[in-house]
C-alpha cells in the first residue's frame, strides 16, 4: 500500500513537472538573422506576416533606408486587416482600430511597423512593386527603432533591439533625420564636403544635378555615357530613364572610406524632391549599394553610428550588359524604353530587323522573362563584353529574333577599343 502510494504521488510529481516545462514560455529573440536575396542589388529577405487564425504567411521583404513610407501589396494589406481606400494608381489607409498590433517576424524576431501615418499600397492586385517578388517594404522609420546589419559578401541580414548587435569595421557618424530615419554620411568629393545619403534600397548611387554637371565638366576624361542600363536601370522612374546622364566618378571620401571608379546617375527631378523630403532638406547625393558590396554594413541608429567592415575586394563588372532599357510591367511583361549608346552608335541593332522603343521583351537566350523580377532579367543580359544574347523581342503581336552584344559601358574609351579588336581577332 505504501509503494503504491508514493508511486502514485511521484507519478503526479512527474506529471506536474512535464506540464510545467511544457507550460515555459520561451523569450522572444532580441535580434535574428535571415538570408538576403541581392534582386537588382535590392536587400530582399522572407518577411512573415501574422494571420488572425494565429498562423503566419511567407512574403518577401524590401529593407529599405531610403524610403520613410510603409508599403505592402493589397493582399498584404488584407491578411493585417488593413482598410484602404484607393484613388487612381495609389491605395492609402491607416491602421484598423480593431489591429492590436501592427508587426511582421523576422527570423522569429517580431518587428513592430507601428506607422504613425498611412499605409500606402499600389492600387494594382499583382504586388507591390512591378519588376519585384517583394509584397512589403520595411522602410527607414522602422529599421530606425533597432540595430540593423547588412552583410553583403556574406549576404545575411541581421536586426535586433538596440544594443544586441555587434558592430565591426571602421565607424562614422551618421546623420539621422529624427522624422524619417533618413541617413546622411559626411563625405568628401574632390576636397570639398558633401552630405551623401546612404540608400540601401537604391541599385545605384546619384548626386544632384548640379554636383554632377560640376564634376563632369571638371573631369571629362572621367566615363559617362547617357541611358539608364544595368545597375542604374531602376524600371520604377517613369519614362524618363533612357535620357538619364551616368559617370564614373573616380574618388569619393564616404565617411571612412575611401570609394573608387563610383558608377553614379544625375539626380531626376522627382527623385531630387523625393529625396529632400526624406532628408528634411535638399541632399548633394547619396551612396546606393552598387558602391557597397564589399562590405558589411552596421547601423547603430541609438548612437547615429554607421561600422563599414570590408568583407572582401572584388572588383565587379556591374555595367557589362546589353544595352537595353526595360520598364517592367503589372502584367509581369517587360517593355523596351530605349536602347543606349555606345561611342555615339546604338548598342543594339535597332530599326525593322532590330529593337524598337515601344518592344516587349520577351525571352534571352531561350528563357522567357515574363513573371521574372528585374534582377532575374538583367542577369540574364549581363555578360562578358563580345558576349552575343539572342533577345526575343514582341511586337504588335508577333516575335522577332534579335542578336546583341554584351558591351562594357562606363568604361574607358580606350579599354573599350581594345576590348573590341580582341574581340574582331577571335
Amino acid at each position: 500500500m505504501r509503494f503504491s502510494t508514493a508511486l502514485v504521488a511521484l507519478t503526479f510529481l512527474t506529471a506536474s513537472a512535464i506540464a510545467q516545462s511544457g507550460s515555459k514560455v520561451e523569450p522572444e529573440p532580441k535580434s535574428a538573422t535571415v538570408p538576403v536575396t541581392l534582386d537588382h542589388n535590392r536587400v530582399v529577405i522572407d518577411v512573415y506576416v501574422p494571420l488572425p487564425d494565429g498562423s503566419t504567411k511567407r512574403v518577401r521583404g524590401w529593407v529599405d533606408t531610403g524610403d520613410a513610407d510603409l508599403w505592402m501589396s493589397r493582399r498584404v494589406a488584407g491578411w493585417m486587416g488593413l482598410s484602404l481606400s484607393c484613388d487612381g494608381q495609389i491605395c492609402s489607409g491607416t491602421p484598423n482600430p480593431r489591429v492590436a498590433s501592427l508587426g511582421v517576424l523576422i527570423g522569429g524576431m517580431k518587428v513592430s511597423l507601428s506607422p504613425k501615418g498611412e499605409v500606402n499600397a499600389p492600387a494594382a492586385d499583382s504586388g507591390m512593386v512591378p519588376g519585384m517578388s517583394a509584397e512589403i517594404k520595411i522602410p527607414s522609420t522602422v529599421l530606425r527603432n533597432y540595430d540593423v546589419l547588412i552583410n553583403f559578401p556574406d549576404r545575411e541580414f541581421s536586426i535586433g533591439l538596440p544594443g544586441s548587435l555587434k558592430f565591426n569595421g571602421v565607424k562614422s557618424k551618421m546623420l539621422v533625420n529624427a522624422s524619417t530615419g533618413f541617413i546622411q554620411i559626411p563625405s568628401k568629393i574632390e576636397n570639398k564636403n558633401y552630405n551623401l545619403g546612404l540608400d540601401i534600397g537604391s541599385s545605384i548611387s546619384f548626386l544632384s544635378e548640379g554636383l554632377f554637371d560640376k564634376l563632369a565638366t571638371a573631369n571629362p576624361e572621367w566615363p559617362h555615357m547617357t541611358g539608364a542600363v544595368g545597375p542604374a536601370n531602376m524600371g520604377e522612374a517613369g519614362d524618363d530613364e533612357p535620357k538619364w546622364k551616368l559617370m564614373r566618378v573616380e574618388r569619393l571620401q564616404y565617411g571612412p572610406l575611401y570609394l573608387t571608379d563610383v558608377a553614379v546617375a544625375e539626380f531626376p527631378q522627382n527623385f531630387s524632391a523625393f529625396f529632400a523630403k526624406n532628408a528634411g532638406a535638399a541632399i548633394a547625393g547619396l551612396i546606393g549599394t552598387d558602391a557597397l558590396m564589399n562590405y558589411r554594413v552596421g547601423l547603430d541608429y541609438a548612437h547615429s553610428t554607421a561600422y563599414f567592415d570590408l568583407g572582401r575586394t572584388f572588383k565587379f563588372s556591374d555595367f557589362d550588359v546589353v544595352g537595353l532599357i526595360l520598364r517592367p510591367e503589372n502584367d509581369t511583361r517587360f517593355t523596351i524604353l530605349g536602347i543606349a549608346d555606345l561611342d555615339g552608335k546604338p548598342s543594339v541593332p535597332v530599326g525593322e530587323g532590330g529593337v524598337q522603343s515601344g518592344d516587349h521583351l520577351v525571352g534571352v537566350d531561350g528563357i522567357p522573362v515574363p513573371d521574372s523580377t528585374m534582377g532575374q532579367v538583367w542577369s540574364l543580359l549581363e555578360g562578358t563584353p563580345g558576349q552575343e544574347r539572342k533577345l526575343t523581342v514582341e511586337r504588335d503581336g508577333k516575335q522577332l529574333s534579335v542578336v546583341a552584344k554584351v558591351q562594357h559601358f562606363l568604361g574607358e574609351k580606350e579599354e573599350n577599343h581594345s576590348k573590341e579588336k580582341s574581340a574582331e581577332k577571335k
